[in-house]
Parts: structure tokens; C-alpha cells; sequence
């Protein structure tokens, strides 16, 4: 895989995501939707999984979509969530337990999240979330969606900022991975490491530390970055001389595959 060449060519999105983890549609759906959009190349970078890579590699082969095996690992760097893209991923012995040991842990940090809406008389089952997450790694998504369906909070977002957010009362961290961690990781994996949406860390001088730990490569664009922040972190790029993605986070319709702010 050369990402240099995938970018130069255009028509790709290499940030995306399936029911594997949290998206909404399946690995088929997704490479369905990015030939529709005309996108030559996608990357699935599921949430800690590598569960939907084969079935849309096999749909890539039939639609004439070249799917990259990817995965967004999930990290804490000084108490600030860091998501690492990792491109191009074979996975070895060690990969595959850890990767085990963290869905293990999503779905004990569920039921202990489940417990805390108890606590505040919003009653949830872990039934209630698998009928979202469904055979997927379980995240807050799909938590929230479980709470509104319920009726206890109007809308998803809500539950996000006021219940489900960093600090928020039923809040709780995952398995904790270092950054070098999960470098070292995608790195043994034969992949490439990515620091993904820089904009979400909201520290500059974070992000530039960060940098120094070995990353390979920087996302650069990305749909909640606007051209100022993708120019920012395209200097970035250049000053430690690292690999430039882009990628438009796809989860659901209100996010547009193939849009993210590269010109």
C-alpha cells in the first residue's frame, strides 16, 4: 500500500467505519455507499477490531473498491483520549490478544456504565446496547442510542454531553493503551501509524509532542478540521517529515463519505 500514490490519485477516504464497531451500516454497505460516491479507496479503521475487514475486502473485490486493512486503537496520553489510524494491518499474535483483552474490557466498562444510569434511574439492560452494537465491539454510541430509545434523553448527542463525555457522571475509561503503546503495536503489525484527528486533542503543543514519540504519519484532513487547521497540521507534517492522511470519520448519513476537506 502506498499512500502517497492513493492520495495523489484522489477519490479516497482512508477513515471509516462499519458495524464492526460503531458505524451504522455494514462492511458491504460501506463499500456499496463508496462506490456510489466514486471513492477508488477506503480504509475500515473500526474501533479496536479488526472484524470487518474480510467481508468488505471481499466486497472491494467485487465492486472494484480497494479496501485497506485498518484499525483506530484507542490510547491515553496524560489523560487525553489519543486515536492511532494504523494502515495496511496483518495481525500478529500479540495484536489479536490485545485486541481481545479490549473488547473483554468494553464490555465490562458496559456494564459498569449501565450501572451508573441505574444509579440515576435511567434502567438499561446490556440487551438494550447489543441491539445496537449486535455482534460489534460495544461503544458509548451505542449506549446512547440505547438511552434514547428508551425515552430518558431526547437525542443522542444530549446524552453524549451531559452523561457519556469525559467527566460526565456515567463516564468511564476503557483499557488504557499508551500512544507508544499502540505504535509499537501497528508497527509490529507490518502497518503504518497515524495520528488521527489532531483538531479533537485541542492542544497544539500536545500534538507536536505526540509527533515525537514515532508516529508515521499525521491526518491531516478531516471533516471537523477546516483549512485552517488542515493547513496547521500540514506544516506539521512537513517539519517531522511524516505521511499526510485524510479521512472523513464515516459513521452514519449525517457524515459524507469521501468529504473531508482535501483540495
Amino acid at each position: 500500500m502506498n499512500i502517497i500514490k492513493i492520495i495523489n490519485e484522489g477519490y479516497f477516504d482512508l477513515h471509516v467505519h462499519t458495524k464492526a464497531s460503531d458505524g451504522d451500516y455494514t462492511p458491504t454497505e460501506v463499500v456499496r455507499k463508496a462506490k456510489e460516491a466514486g471513492l477508488k479507496t477506503i480504509a475500515i479503521t473500526d474501533h479496536d477490531t479488526l472484524n470487518g475487514i474480510d467481508e468488505a475486502q471481499k466486497a472491494g473485490e467485487r465492486l472494484g473498491v480497494q479496501v485497506i486493512p485498518a484499525i483506530e486503537l484507542s490510547t491515553k496520553y496524560k489523560g487525553k483520549s489519543i486515536d492511532i489510524l494504523g494502515y495496511n494491518i496483518t495481525a500478529g499474535e500479540e495484536l489479536k490478544k490485545i485486541l481481545l483483552r479490549m473488547r473483554e474490557g468494553r464490555e465490562e466498562r458496559a456494564k459498569r456504565i449501565i450501572e451508573k444510569f441505574d444509579d440515576i434511574g435511567f434502567t438499561l439492560t446490556l440487551e438494550d446496547v447489543k441491539a445496537f452494537s449486535e455482534d460489534g465491539v460495544i461503544a458509548r454510541p451505542h449506549i446512547a442510542k440505547a438511552i434514547v430509545k428508551k425515552g430518558y434523553v431526547s437525542d443522542y448527542q444530549s446524552v453524549f454531553d451531559d452523561y457519556l463525555a469525559d467527566g460526565k457522571p456515567c463516564a468511564l475509561d476503557k483499557m488504557i493503551l499508551s500512544p507508544t503503546d499502540g505504535i509499537r503495536l501497528i508497527n509490529e503489525a507490518g502497518g503504518k501509524a497515524i495520528l488521527a484527528h489532531p483538531v479533537y486533542i485541542g492542544d497544539d503543543n500536545m500534538v507536536r509532542e505526540l509527533l515525537k514519540l514515532g508516529f508515521d504519519g499525521i491526518e491531516v484532513w478531516h471533516r471537523s478540521q477546516d483549512k485552517t487547521d488542515n493547513e496547521k497540521y500540514q506544516k506539521m507534517a512537513e517539519v517531522f517529515d511524516l505521511i499526510m492522511t485524510g479521512g472523513s470519520d464515516f459513521h452514519h448519513d449525517d457524515h459524507q463519505l469521501g468529504e473531508f476537506g482535501f483540495e
